[in-house]
């Protein structure tokens, strides 16, 4: 009897939608892992488009695809095996969500991935809207100082628009004022952005490097990750909207031009072998705007490969 026929089948849509269908575990304090799933489905940071808050569900349930049952995913371009058993993966569920209340929710969001810290798991923390991204980088307060990588459409630079300090265009701005962040590569950034040009100016003072997809793509894969400075751990955090609508639709704010799947499986790749990931997060998977579901089924396969690299990397 080979492995395929052995225990049960567990077909993608049977069973409970944990991430990648691995175990979960309610209880923080007892987490052994050494990869922590975080739902944080908050999207009251939005300024167009709501509906980020069902992004975790749909990234979890689309992860479903990619597990039939049996631990490792061979790749045969490059003759590698990639989370094999032996990476644990654990779902935390969702930090609790107070609507209405940004700040109780950033803080439930601070909580789990401190949380996932303490635990000594690598956390990925599946949004939700880009401002959840300024609880996770608060966590990593008095760990190793950072830098942190950006895949998105849009800078994410504004300082406080109407009193707003804590929505999903702040977030950039908000870690590069943080002691343990040393500097931003921001890369995606095109068209109309959310930010205005003293954003960008005052991005640059603030030690970001800024590339449009057209610089991205001059550059490739190696060149990107050749501007990250070398020898410091990296933090990655994805926007679905640094994608293409054509293959992500299900996002609040489409930007046209973006990323195809392999521009950023690539760089993320490359990332992976010449820098230590210390956390990941994937924000704004809205996937009412997708009734196809490939939005959550691409974030899904981003973050499953990109583990996969990560945990290669290490000797797994």
């Amino acid at each position: 009897m080979n492995s395929y026929d052995s225990g049960r089948l567990d077909l993608p849509f049977v069973g409970i939608s944990t991430f990648g269908k691995r175990p979960y575990q309610p209880d923080w304090s007892a987490l052994q892992a050494d990869v922590a799933i975080i739902g944080a489905p908050f999207d009251a940071g939005t300024q167009w488009r709501a509906g980020a808050r069902f992004g975790p569900r749909a990234v979890r349930e689309a992860s479903t695809l990619f597990t039939f049952g049996h631990a490792g995913a061979y790749d045969h371009e490059d003759d590698a095996t990639y989370l094999p058993g032996s990476v644990r993966i654990v779902d935390m569920g969702d930090a609790d969500i107070v609507h209405t209340d940004t700040e109780k929710s950033h803080a439930n969001i601070e909580q789990a991935v401190r949380a996932a810290l303490a635990a000594k798991a690598l956390p990925v923390t599946i949004g939700g809207d880009h401002s959840i991204n300024i609880p996770v980088i608060r966590a990593f307060e008095g760990h190793t100082p950072f830098h942190l990588l950006q895949i998105d459409a849009h800078l994410d630079f504004v300082d406080t628009r109407h009193g707003v300090r804590h929505g999903h265009g702040n977030p950039m701005r908000r870690a590069a004022e943080q002691p343990h962040v040393s500097g931003l590569t921001q890369v995606g950034i095109r068209n109309v952005s959310s930010t205005a040009r003293e954003g960008y100016e005052d991005a640059r003072r603030m030690g970001s490097d800024i590339l449009s997809v057209r610089q991205a793509r001059a550059l490739g894969p190696k060149g990107v990750a050749g501007r990250i400075p070398a020898g410091v751990p990296l933090y990655v955090t994805i926007d679905i909207d640094a994608f293409c609508p054509s293959i992500a639709p299900g996002t609040g704010t489409p930007s046209h031009g973006g990323f195809l799947y392999y521009d950023v499986l690539e760089m993320l790749q490359e990332v992976a072998r010449s820098h230590e990931i210390i956390g990941i997060d994937l924000v704004e998977v809205a996937p009412d705007y997708d009734q196809t579901g490939s939005t959550a089924i691409l974030a899904a396969q981003i973050l499953l490969n990109f583990l996969g690299f990560i945990f290669h990397a290490r000797g797994h």
